[in-house]
């Protein structure tokens, strides 16, 4: 169950990493160049991942590993 919640994690991470850089200008492909709004978008998405996988990897106190 943990690496099914990192993958998702890593996946919503680069893809909110592709829309960011997207919306800034930086990668300047299909219709969310230079648009704010799916630099936003990116970042809540990409932070979203980064919680993903913390969740996954984090340490449970009394339980047995898995």
């Amino acid at each position: 169950m943990k690496w099914v919640l990192a993958v998702f994690g890593i996946l919503l991470f680069l893809v909110g990493l592709v829309w960011t850089l997207q919306g800034l200008g930086i990668y300047p492909v299909g219709m969310m160049a230079y648009q704010v709004k799916w630099t936003y978008i990116g970042i809540v998405l990409g932070l979203a991942g980064i919680g993903l996988i913390v969740l996954a990897f984090r340490r449970r106190k009394n339980l047995p590993p898995s």
